[in-house]
């Protein structure tokens, strides 16, 4: 069995659609399928996934089986964007105050 890590789930567009689903409200693997144009069978490949990557918690209520986002289990991936936010904020600063520079040399010709 491959390991699996919050990027490797995070990585695909469906998954991250199904985790801000999760965020919302806890739903059932028919529930999560309804917002897809894809089969039960793929939604629940993408939430087993998820699971092995301890980004949900299922909880089995009858024969249903409902998830709910693990959101302590995104920090990881949080904290290692976090530092390259901060290095391109301080680019978009530095280039916002470019383009004024800019500006205002041409709006004193």
């Amino acid at each position: 069995m491959t390991r699996r890590d919050v990027f490797q789930a995070i990585a695909d567009p469906i998954r991250r659609e199904i985790l801000d689903l999760l965020s919302q409200k806890n739903l059932s693997v028919n529930e999560v399928a309804e917002h897809f144009d894809i089969t039960r069978q793929a939604v629940s490949k993408q939430l087993k996934i998820l699971d092995e990557c301890g980004l949900v918690n299922v909880t089995k209520q009858g024969r249903e089986r409902y998830y709910s986002i693990e959101p302590k289990s995104l920090i990881p991936a949080f904290l290692w964007i976090e530092q390259y936010q901060k290095q391109w904020e301080e680019r978009i600063d530095s280039f916002e105050d470019y383009l004024q520079q800019l500006k205002s040399k041409k709006n004193d010709r």
